[in-house]
């Protein structure tokens, strides 16, 4: 019950932070001349883009730090038990690993992308 407890946790930690990095975002001027309307609307493009940039980077580097962790945590688990392969699992984590953190490289291509539709 601990750990899902401490996974729904991280999961709302994670939505919050998404949230907080948008929060220039959000930040709208006092006055707004009147051929700048869209600029300064809440749901511009704009800030759509932010939005998406700051969400693409919260949830795509909590997700892969969580299954790099839980990936760590089982190969020393099965090296523990069995030492002599310690060599085939370190091969086969290590190719796990880059594909994990591939995943983080695509979500950053992400952010980079949304954030270049803001120029």
């Amino acid at each position: 019950m601990l750990s899902k407890m401490s996974k729904f946790s991280g999961a709302l930690a994670a939505l919050t932070m998404a949230l907080l990095a948008t929060a220039p975002v959000w930040a709208a001027p006092a006055s707004v001349p009147a051929a700048n309307v869209e600029e300064a609307h809440w749901f511009s493009t704009q800030a759509v883009a932010l939005m998406a940039a700051a969400f693409a980077i919260g949830i795509g580097t909590i997700a892969p730090s969580l299954a790099q962790g839980n990936a760590i945590a089982r190969a020393m688990e099965a090296i523990g038990r069995n030492p002599e392969s310690a060599s085939k699992v370190q091969s086969v984590l290590l190719i796990g690993l880059a594909f994990i953190e591939s995943l983080c490289i695509y979500a950053l291509v992400i952010a980079f992308i949304a954030i270049g539709k803001v120029g």
